[in-house]
């Protein structure tokens, strides 16, 4: 399965029409925003110290960086 590509952008403003659309303020609605593109960011990077690879350098079955100089063997959530 190929997972859709992350773009914060298109995200970014759906969450602030979201958040806007429920009575929220702009500020408000950008707070949030910023809030979940940042963690939403955050999950798509291997938390091991060395690699800090995206998900996408990763294989999906095997999780083995692709990265031809890398030493990570698994993707680390």
């Amino acid at each position: 399965m190929v997972e859709k590509s992350f773009d914060p952008d298109i995200l970014y403003s759906k969450i602030v029409h979201y958040y806007v659309d429920k009575g929220h303020t702009k500020e408000q609605a950008n707070n949030i925003a910023q809030a979940i593109i940042k963690r939403e960011a955050e999950r798509r990077v291997c938390k091991n110290a060395n690699c800090r690879h995206s998900l996408y350098d990763h294989v999906r079955q095997s999780q083995t960086c692709l990265v031809l100089d890398c030493s990570c063997t698994s993707f680390v959530k």
